[in-house]
């Protein structure tokens, strides 16, 4: 199969590569730059793992061509970490709720809900379990991701503290 040229901006580092039209962009993001944070679950779009973001959306790269992201800018879960190795909010929220479990779903579940809080600054309990319904979480312990997402909100708001008493 003929190979087709891709330019695309991962994690703030332009790339431009050839590849097969039928490569998806978590192959593309794993097996070729490494980007291994990004999880492959189920191959079938239902289990979030492998969610990052194009051009500031979540979006599921098991089901989208390496191709279909040419021009676009990908951020995957190694690209929220700060430079300086400090934890984006939401990872930080993640590890101090112990919303972690297995840590599978995890980066999916926390690339899913920076763009939540990105839509929904302040979500109530409803607003996060119907936005992260995409992304499974094979431990069943939603409890913990709901406050972390809560937590993580408020942390990127700049408001850790004021609202701690009410998170569920």
């Amino acid at each position: 199969m003929a190979k087709k040229p891709i330019t695309l901006t991962v994690d703030g580092v332009t790339y431009t590569d050839d590849v097969e039209p039928r490569t998806l962009l978590v192959q593309y993001l794993r097996e070729q730059l490494g980007k291994v944070g990004t999880l492959v679950g189920c191959d079938t779009t239902n289990c979030g793992a492998c969610t990052v973001h194009l051009d500031g959306r979540s979006i599921k790269s098991c089901t989208m061509f390496a191709v279909q992201a040419d021009g676009h800018d990908v951020t995957t879960i190694e690209g929220i970490t700060a430079a300086d190795g400090a934890l984006h909010p939401m990872q930080k929220a993640f590890h101090e709720s112990h919303a972690l479990q297995c840590g599978f779903c995890t980066p999916g579940m926390i690339m899913q809900s920076i763009d939540l809080v990105n839509e929904h600054p302040d979500p109530d309990e409803a607003t996060v379990r119907e936005n992260l319904e995409g992304n499974l979480c094979r431990c069943t312990g939603y409890q913990n991701i709901v406050k972390a997402v809560q937590a993580g909100a408020r942390e990127m708001a700049g408001t850790p503290e004021s609202t701690e008493a009410g998170a569920a």
